[in-house]
């Protein structure tokens, strides 16, 4: 069985979680509170993040590494498209959730109110939560402006795009930070994602400290 050194709210983790659901691969989930930097862990990943992945007895890091991986080891179902211009636009969406999306939004909304108590780092602090606020509505309406054109994010297929941009949503959506009633077609298709049986255990998450809203889990949100 494989085994994913995570922590819940992760939107890092949650795509790999994800990935691993899709392809129907069993997996341990173990909590890491790898700020902590605990010797162990770090001797799975010197760089002392999460995720880390071992799976055939290999411990993998770094999340898009770690799920095109998953895609190569276990192609069935896809997460990549074959044609090169498609596999790019996937990677380039992925980026841009992981490196743009986080710095101006997940960062300033997730670990300002979350990371920062878990880690006793001190108070939120409000001028980035309310920087978050507002550049979660330009990504919303970038994300609306793709949809318009696509059935998914990347293209006519659910790809890692997909995912990505579901880690983070979901994680801010655990702490009511996304405005559902901004996008129809943005609210559609996250309802699409989120009633996939790979979501199951991401909607059962239980973060303590922090409950979750109650349409968290809800469907019919």
């Amino acid at each position: 069985m494989a085994k994913l050194y995570h922590v819940p709210l992760s939107p890092y983790c949650r795509k790999v979680r994800l990935c691993l659901a899709e392809k129907r691969i069993e997996c341990e989930l173990v909590e890491e509170r790898y700020w902590e930097k605990a010797p162990d862990f770090l001797r799975r990943n010197p760089a002392g993040k999460v995720p880390v992945l071992k799976l055939e007895d290999k411990f993998l890091t770094e999340s898009t590494p770690i799920c095109e991986y998953i895609e190569e080891k276990f192609p069935e179902p896809p997460l990549m498209p074959r044609a090169a211009d498609a596999r790019y636009e996937v990677r380039r969406l992925v980026a841009w959730f992981d490196d743009k999306f986080h710095s101006e939004v997940t960062a300033n909304l997730l670990y300002e109110r979350v990371n920062k108590k878990m880690m006793k780092q001190g108070f939120p602090d409000s001028g980035k939560i309310k920087a978050g606020a507002r550049a979660i509505k330009f990504h919303l309406d970038y994300m609306a402006w793709l949809l318009d054109r696509r059935r998914w994010l990347a293209g006519d297929v659910m790809t890692l795009a997909d995912f990505a941009a579901a880690a983070h949503l979901s994680s801010l959506d655990y702490i009511s930070d996304v405005d559902w009633n901004r996008s129809e077609t943005v609210k559609d298709w996250y309802a699409k994602i989120k009633s996939r049986p790979a979501f199951r255990s991401i909607l059962a998450d239980q973060v303590s400290g922090f409950p979750p809203p109650a349409h968290y889990a809800d469907l019919d949100f």
